[in-house]
């Protein structure tokens, strides 16, 4: 314990230096909130990749997948690493760079709001973001609990409130571009900690090869008839396997903290570096992860399981690491503080700026100035903190454990109601108000639905991970059908918004043969 808490000292140390160092860059609202555009390729790219992955991919997905599809469970990291990295960047980052500037949105509700001409839209988005943050925040908490009691023996309450203190520190101080320093620093030890831990644990199973042929002859549950099915390609559920790959690669084109790093792309070459730098990130860490939890029925004997038998998949991970040294138990803890705090910096941020800028800026307070949004913004980040830190500590002495199915929540109504209206938004110009309205309400109502009504959903709706995927694939095809039976958007509020894409820009020959 001695050796963890030494390199959480000096982590917390070094990321609240940087935030103290950085403030003098976020003067104003443009600065805190997207850096002024400016932020260079590596910093955006691993901005964006440990904004994407937290405790809930590491502790939560990674242990209750790994279990569920065996190595299987790989292909979900790299369906994060090509479709919610790789092509997202290409697909969504130049265009969402240059409209977002032209038509002057920070942030992904007063995007709606300008796109599709509708202050009633961007508050409905507004309140979307903030309300269903909420549950993603929790499930971030939810992880770090596990690892904590079995690496630290203090509070799990004042491991938050440590959490807390030092998110508070550095959003609050540097903003945006303090928060992208800090997550190059973070993403640094994620992958460090991940690919030690992957060592460590084939080492402990006499190999990868010896380790792999342990997993083939695992035969439970669901795959009591189907020897090997834990080391086949697409594992025992492939169906199953396909909407959680659907729901954490395709539902990070529609988080507003994951488009929003789009926002501050400086220039043409960051794209491209932008994109191969997540990439690759991703296929570390999340395939990493996943990797790591494919072989948590090696540990079937130690792991927790409840009352009705049923393994406590929130466990797994833990349980693994807790076979290891001191010093690598230090060093995944500092990982996991590490994606956690990234991934927070970026929930709150997201939710205070949305709240100001697109709620209570000219609806609320009518006239607002720069200094007084800038002020707003930073208190709505510590009262944010602390109401999710409150939530947190609620939710871990009341016992809920279930990290994939809170953060399957928050995603599907969110990526769910903001995916297909951001994608259409961008690339066509006949996508209508009406049908951003349905698709808003079809993802929202699908997963309040999933929580307290789910009875009344098809059985494979009833898992909030598979509403959620069914809810923005269900957007994609709403927005065009809708937009075909309602009034047509003004042709003038959209002519402006796709200017943009035609002004000359200059480039040299070796990027164009010219006319």
């Amino acid at each position: 314990m001695a050796v963890t808490l030494i390199m959480l000292f000096a982590f917390f140390v070094l990321t609240s230096f940087i935030g103290v160092y950085f403030r003098k860059r976020a003067a104003s609202v443009n600065d805190f909130v997207l850096g002024g555009r400016s932020v260079g390729p590596w910093l955006s790219a691993f901005s964006y990749g440990a904004t994407y992955f937290s405790a809930v991919v590491f502790v939560g997905y990674a242990g209750q997948f790994g279990w569920k599809f065996g190595t299987a469970a790989v292909w979900i990291g790299l369906g994060n690493a090509f479709v919610g990295s790789l092509m997202a960047w290409f697909i969504l980052g130049r265009r969402t760079r240059v409209m977002t500037n032209h038509i002057g949105s920070s942030t992904m509700p007063a995007f709606f709001g300008t796109r599709y001409g509708s202050s009633a839209l961007k508050i409905g988005a507004a309140l979307i973001v903030f309300v269903f943050l909420i549950p993603y925040t929790a499930s971030l908490y939810n992880g770090l609990s596990r690892l904590f009691s079995m690496a630290l023996d203090i509070p799990f309450e004042a491991c938050i409130i440590m959490v807390a203190a030092i998110t508070v520190i550095y959003v609050v101080a540097g903003g945006y571009f303090a928060t992208a320093v800090n997550d190059f620093i973070q993403g640094i030890v994620m992958i460090g900690g991940v690919v030690a831990v992957i060592a460590i644990l084939l080492k402990n199973n006499g190999g990868f090869t010896e380790a792999i042929s342990r997993m083939a002859h695992v035969t439970a549950d669901q795959a009591a008839t189907q020897p090997g099915a834990f080391t086949s390609f697409f594992g025992p559920d492939p169906i199953a396997l396909l909407g959680v790959v659907i729901l954490t690669s395709l539902g990070a084109w529609g988080l507003p903290q994951m488009v929003a790093r789009f926002y501050s792309i400086k220039s043409e070459k960051m794209i491209s570096k932008g994109a191969i730098v997540s990439t690759v990130f991703a296929v570390v860490i999340a395939g990493g992860s996943y990797l790591i939890g494919s072989f948590g029925r090696l540990y079937a004997d130690v792991i927790a399981y409840d009352a009705n038998g049923l393994p406590i998949y929130d466990s797994i991970i833990p349980t693994i690491l807790s076979t290891f040294g001191e010093f690598m138990i230090g060093l995944v803890v500092l990982l996991v503080f590490a994606a956690s705090i990234s991934t927070l910096s970026s929930l709150v941020m997201a939710s205070s700026s949305t709240l100001t800028l697109d709620f209570l800026k000219g609806h609320v307070v009518k006239r607002m100035g720069d200094k007084q949004q800038l002020l707003i913004i930073r208190s709505l980040i510590g009262a944010f903190i602390v109401i999710s830190s409150v939530i947190a500590i609620w939710q871990y002495n009341a016992g809920v454990t279930f990290i994939a199915q809170l953060m399957g929540i928050s995603w599907g109504a969110l990526a769910g109601s903001f995916l297909a209206p951001f994608l259409y938004g961008l690339y066509w110009k006949g996508a209508t108000k009406a049908s951003v309205w349905c698709s808003f309400a079809f993802s929202v109502g699908l997963m309040v639905t999933n929580i307290l009504f789910k009875g009344v959903l098809p059985k494979i709706l009833q898992h909030p991970i598979n509403a959620g995927a069914f809810a923005m694939l269900s957007g994609l095809v709403i927005v065009p059908v809708v937009s075909l039976f309602t009034r047509k958007p003004d042709k003038a509020l959209v002519e402006n918004c796709f200017a943009c894409y035609e002004g000359p820009v200059s480039v040299t020959a070796k990027d164009s043969l010219g006319n």
